[in-house]
């Protein structure tokens, strides 16, 4: 790519971020890279991220897994949906949610309603592998991963794809899906 090309590439980024009024919320299963790829969005856009894990995690001072064991998931899906809330009202630029949330039917329409919601969606087997690497996942604790992570993607996929956009999340790298959840904004806008 030339400087030029950059420069024009950098100027319609800079187009579409001035844009977009409210908050990007990233949706999708564990493992779709929700997380890495939203600090990538936010930084191409040059707006501020919050994880909303690390969120519910600052604000219980506790982490997921340890709200899961003492208190069970329907407290922690109540707890998510508060800090989702209080994430959106703050204008975050680049929220990433975790996996369960937009299941959520508050939470979902808060987010359907106030935001613009990105579904990033991957092959169960991408996730079978991304969450291999990095432990302490409350649902995936008890069972066969491939099998928990199918069943999951079957329950979830009718209520991620309410979010009005779609970006496969494959094994392309993190600055890709955010390039191409940059390019599938400006066309939804």
């Amino acid at each position: 790519m030339t400087q030029q090309a950059e420069t024009c590439s950098d100027a319609k980024i800079a187009r579409i971020a001035r844009r977009i009024d409210r908050p990007v919320v990233l949706v999708g299963l564990m493992g779709a890279g929700k997380s890495t790829v939203g600090r990538k969005l936010a930084a191409l856009l040059g707006k501020g991220f919050v994880d909303a894990d690390e969120a519910i995690e600052d604000a219980a001072q506790m982490p997921i897994s340890d709200i899961f064991d003492r208190f069970g998931e329907d407290y922690f899906r109540d707890g998510e949906r508060r800090v989702i809330a209080r994430l959106i009202d703050e204008r975050h630029g680049v929220i990433a949610t975790g996996g369960g949330a937009f299941v959520n039917e508050v939470t979902r329409a808060l987010i359907l309603e106030k935001t613009i919601a990105v579904w990033i969606d991957c092959a169960v087997e991408t996730l079978v592998e991304r969450t291999a690497r990095r432990g302490g996942r409350p649902l995936l604790r008890d069972g066969d991963p491939q099998e928990i992570l199918t069943r999951l993607h079957r329950e979830r996929e009718p209520f991620y794809a309410q979010a009005p956009i779609r970006i496969a999340g494959e094994n392309a790298p993190h600055l890709e899906t955010a390039m191409a959840i940059v390019e599938a904004i400006d066309r939804w806008l």
